[in-house]
């Protein structure tokens, strides 16, 4: 074994490989089990038991994530991960809706979660505790108004214009393939942007920040000298295989997110929580190691990466996920649903208002942050509601 190998598949990366895929294999076996109803004393032990699990992995997948950011840099090192969780959910929105029983509005409550969550929970507190740390982060505005540009549009797509020109909240039979069409031509158009001429729009541009570290916690040359090509063609093992560790690694996560479910549902629906509530849960785990990255990013003052990492997912998230589930409406006669309540457009439009006015500005602070927390309180008291 190589010392690349070794340094890589590590005792720690192993111990969480065979938690994660034990427990999913655990969970698959004992289905009858925590069929609802459950008895409370088993609900709340398989709830912790699946919380501690993904929690053990969730790092797991943060820390090859920063390895690959910092070998590749960005965009290229935080799209890895933003694809890698992105492209398991959509996957998993698919079988959901492929599967048994009627699913008609799974693809508009996961991403209106997501998007909330992002946009206002994780950005907003990546805002906050990196403005109190570092005081006044500086971005790059090109890459972040590129970023919302794309959100204003496919956002529009997703949830207000089924309710115009659609009916019952979805798109007519005929209208669904050119928006198919639309939303994949201008996601496939950002992302060779994104990977190709536009690249340097989505690096640090904050004077303050240190020299970019290149594995080994040793300096190397800067990927916007050297050209993505040649850190893959230097490095092509490493990269391989850390980016197949970082899937392996949130495959688990994913998975297990969505057997928690129903047993979230089982337990919240005793209690008389409302059903969106389980979405918004599910939601969180799904993106934690984003999430965590995130926050860690932002502590070490990367202000550009926090960006790249939560405004990249969103555009991910929804310009995969409404194409796959309106494709799957018309090869299975579903009607799905995407149009948004009065309340939820009020409050993303709020959002992306909000988003535009904070990354506007050519430094961010920890206002700037407190003033998306704010909005996602808000949106946890419509829930409620």
């Amino acid at each position: 074994m190589s010392a690349t190998v070794r340094s890589i598949l590590t005792r720690a990366a192993a111990v969480r490989l065979a938690l994660g895929w034990g427990a999913f294999v655990t969970m698959m076996f004992a289905g009858p089990l925590v069929a609802p109803p459950v008895p409370a004393p088993l609900l709340i032990a398989a709830l912790v038991f699946i919380v501690g699990v993904i929690l053990v992995c969730a790092f797991g997948v943060v820390h090859e994530a920063e390895h690959l950011a910092r070998r590749l840099g960005d965009p290229y090192g935080s799209l890895v991960l933003t694809l890698s969780i992105v492209l398991i959910e959509v996957v998993l929105i698919a079988a959901v809706m492929l599967g048994p029983g009627e699913h008609i509005t799974i693809a508009r409550d996961s991403v209106m979660a997501v998007s909330m969550i992002i946009l206002n929970a994780v950005i907003g507190l990546s805002i906050l505790v990196g403005g109190i740390k570092h005081g006044d982060l500086g971005h790059n505005r090109t890459g972040t108004s590129t970023y919302l540009a794309m959100l204003v549009v496919l956002s529009s797509l997703a949830f207000a214009l089924p309710a115009l020109i659609g009916s019952q909240g979805g798109y007519l039979p005929w209208q669904e393939a050119p928006i198919i069409v639309l939303t994949l031509g201008f996601y496939a158009f950002f992302l060779v942007r994104q990977m190709g001429p536009q690249a340097a729009d989505f690096r640090e541009v904050d004077p303050r920040l240190a020299v970019r570290v290149t594995g080994h916690d040793t300096a190397g040359p800067d990927t916007e000298q050297q050209g993505i090509g040649q850190v893959i063609a230097e490095h092509r093992a490493e990269v391989l295989l850390r980016m197949g560790l970082l899937v392996a690694t949130v495959l688990p996560i994913v998975l297990l997110s969505h057997d928690m479910a129903t047993l979230l549902d089982d337990g919240l629906g005793r209690v008389g929580a409302p059903v969106a509530l389980s979405g918004i849960l599910i939601a969180i785990i799904v993106f934690l190691p984003e999430s965590i990255t995130s926050v860690r990013a932002a502590l070490q003052g990367e202000i550009q990466r926090v960006s790249n990492l939560c405004h990249g997912a969103l555009v991910s998230t929804v310009g995969l996920t409404i194409p796959v589930v309106l494709v799957i409406g018309l090869l299975t006669g579903q009607n799905v649903v995407l149009a948004e309540s009065p309340a939820n457009l009020l409050l993303l439009g709020v959002t992306l208002v909000l988003s535009v006015a904070t990354f506007a500005a050519k430094k961010v602070t920890a206002m700037h942050g407190a003033a998306h927390l704010v909005v996602f309180a808000v949106y946890g008291i419509t829930v409620f509601s």
